[in-house]
């Protein structure tokens, strides 16, 4: 085989071609608008949670800062697939050069990642609020936070260069057709010509420490905050506990579930078309159902929901 066909078969900086969800969809236009409606009820639904929680002096607490960082996430995590996805499906093209394909990876795994730690962060609060209030006020001060949270997008951030660096250096065969529809570790890593089962193990190693981590974290502390609310007399408190601590662990359960199939379940496990809809669940409907999670169940943010609604109508009845 001579240098330019060998150049030709193995180059990386070529264009992948994403199958994706239209693929074998018999309405493809019906699935596009449906996946455009859900791509704009998560925007409005995490920017109207934030909104809230920046605007209302009384959501200015530890948990509702993590809750604005998730929902932060949430957003830029649907930002890295679905617009790409319909503006092919429109254009009729569905290419994605490798630059492109390394950036998306990189946001995807890196956001992925930074909620794993931002999601023990948050069992963390629920835990020294319930089990330790008295410290409360000391342990999870502002400086806390903003260090816990900014040590989640470091360490996401750490493991998407990580993974996308080592991935995006891989030599690629002819076939360069993802069956995903985005650039998806895993999906990739299926093209390359060379031997990957050293990365792969060392990929599924990193996964479960990324994993493992927060589980124990989430798990212990929601084990102490369960014998807690048992020894609670005040069946408000108890009832009030148990109801922020549900909302947090649905999501826990969706979002981590999700991972533990796609990145820890041998190959065997797995096809394109069950990948491509575990994805969709973790990364389009995941972003939608975290605010309704957080807001219907919770009469605080409800209550802040209101008195941005009525503040408009008071202001002018004042000015009348």
């Amino acid at each position: 085989m001579d240098n330019s066909t060998w150049r030709s078969n193995h180059t990386a900086w070529v264009d992948f071609i994403l199958v994706g969800l239209f693929h074998q969809s018999t309405h493809p236009a019906l699935l596009c608008l449906v996946l455009f409606l859900i791509f704009l009820m998560a925007l409005s639904g995490n920017a109207v949670l934030i909104l809230l929680i920046c605007s209302d002096s009384r959501l200015h607490t530890p948990m509702y800062f993590f809750i604005s960082q998730l929902s932060l996430m949430d957003m830029m995590y649907i930002f890295t697939t679905v617009p790409k996805m319909l503006m092919d499906q429109v254009m009729g093209e569905n290419r994605i050069s490798a630059p492109e394909c390394g950036m998306q990876m990189f946001l995807y795994v890196t956001l992925a990642g930074s909620e794993f730690f931002l999601l023990a962060a948050m069992s963390y609060d629920r835990y020294v609020a319930i089990c330790r209030p008295l410290r409360y006020p000391i342990l999870m001060n502002n400086r806390m936070c903003l260090l816990l949270a900014s040590g989640c997008w470091f360490l996401g951030s750490v493991d998407g260069f990580m993974l996308t660096s080592v991935t995006m250096t891989f030599p690629f065969c002819h076939s360069r057709e993802i069956h995903h529809f985005f650039c998806e570790v895993p999906a990739v890593i299926k093209l390359s010509c060379s031997d990957t089962s050293l990365y792969e193990t060392l990929m599924y190693l990193c996964c479960v420490l990324m994993l493992l981590i927060p589980v124990t974290v989430i798990s212990s502390s929601y084990t102490c905050i369960l014998l807690t609310v048992l020894r609670m007399n005040s069946a408000e408190g108890r009832k009030k506990a148990l109801a922020t601590c549900s909302s947090h662990m649905t999501v826990v359960l969706l979002f981590y579930g999700a991972a533990i199939y796609t990145y820890m379940l041998p190959s065997s496990y797995h096809t394109p078309e069950k990948d491509m809809v575990v994805s969709v669940f973790y990364t389009i409907l995941t972003p939608v159902l975290n605010p309704l999670i957080y807001s219907l169940r919770n009469k605080e943010v409800t209550g802040a929901l209101k008195r941005m609604c009525c503040v408009r109508p008071a202001t002018q009845d004042m000015a009348k």
